[in-house]
């Protein structure tokens, strides 16, 4: 880890909803002036769009059903490694951007000069100078592999997780919705992904600093017939602290300014769901100003 350069890094699964906790983070980083590097996990992945469905099926032919983007074998763990480490210690270190979009396509192609498409990894590039510090996004923040745990270099880990009904059920509408993907195809994701899930993803939330754990408070118990996506007032958000001490929590602060807040153990806090974006900014704010300020 590293006070001249420290990294954050927010990580869940897919339809975590880690894009809520980014955007908390965006209001700090602007309300603060602070200059961060992103980092998209994406663009970690081994392979492109259509690089991934061929190696899907060399796997599937050789009797292997369960091969996925949660996975070593479909990422660069080693690369998000270097990249933490190279940061925390000279704040420089290579980036790419996985382009998800037409949108994002054209933006980067006018940038770069490239005529690439959605489903293409950019080249790699240098970062941009003089951050204050890096942020990472996505699936692996602080997956551990063999030699590899990428989790060493991180000064602040923020897991997104909530409960596993719910998280299907976002999957599930996102996919749809953004993607136009089948039930049946993002149910056969669901079901290809779990080998990797259990032994990648959710291992992740032990060595996390901070979690922040999404519970509806409506029936969630068939998540493959749900109309709906539960609603932030129809749902609770527990926040677990791994060591409240060493980030200076104020438990009594954080109780009179989330109104209906509890504590259900000395580490966890239980806030309304509708308050989730505020409790994040309540609490995340002064821990990246002591963070930034041990740079000093």
């Amino acid at each position: 880890m590293s006070e001249k350069h420290p990294v954050i890094a927010v990580t869940g699964s897919s339809g975590a909803g880690t894009s809520t906790v980014k955007r908390s983070f965006d209001y700090i980083f602007q309300r603060e002036k602070i200059k961060p590097v992103v980092i998209e996990g994406d663009s970690f992945h081994r392979y492109d769009r259509k690089a991934m469905r061929t190696a899907m099926q060399a796997a599937e032919a050789e009797g292997d059903r369960y091969f996925s983007h949660f996975g070593p074998e479909a990422n660069l763990f080693d690369r998000i490694e270097e990249l933490f480490q190279t940061y925390g210690e000279t704040g420089q270190g290579q980036k790419r951007y996985y382009l998800h979009s037409e949108e994002e396509a054209e933006f980067h192609n006018q940038r770069l000069g490239t005529s690439l498409g959605p489903g293409e990894f950019t080249p790699w590039e240098d970062i941009e100078p003089d951050t204050d510090l890096m942020f990472y996004e996505g699936l692996h923040g602080l997956a551990a592999h063999g030699d590899i745990d990428v989790g060493r270099h991180v000064d602040l880990g923020i897991g997104v997780v909530p409960i596993v009904n719910l998280e299907w059920i976002q999957k599930i509408f996102r996919d749809n919705e953004e993607r136009g993907y089948s039930a049946e195809a993002i149910v056969d994701t669901i079901l290809r992904r779990m080998p990797d899930y259990v032994n990648y993803i959710t291992p992740q939330f032990s060595r996390t600093h901070i979690n922040f754990q999404r519970v509806p408070t409506v029936d969630t118990s068939n998540p493959f017939i749900a109309r709906d996506i539960p609603t932030p007032d129809e749902s609770l958000v527990v926040i677990r602290f791994s060591d409240p001490k060493r980030f200076g929590v104020d438990f009594p602060y954080l109780l009179n300014m989330l109104h209906d807040s509890y504590m259900s153990r000395p580490n966890t806090l239980v806030v309304p769901g509708g308050k989730m974006v505020l409790a994040m900014e309540i609490i995340l704010a002064p821990i990246i100003h002591d963070i930034l300020a041990r740079r000093g």
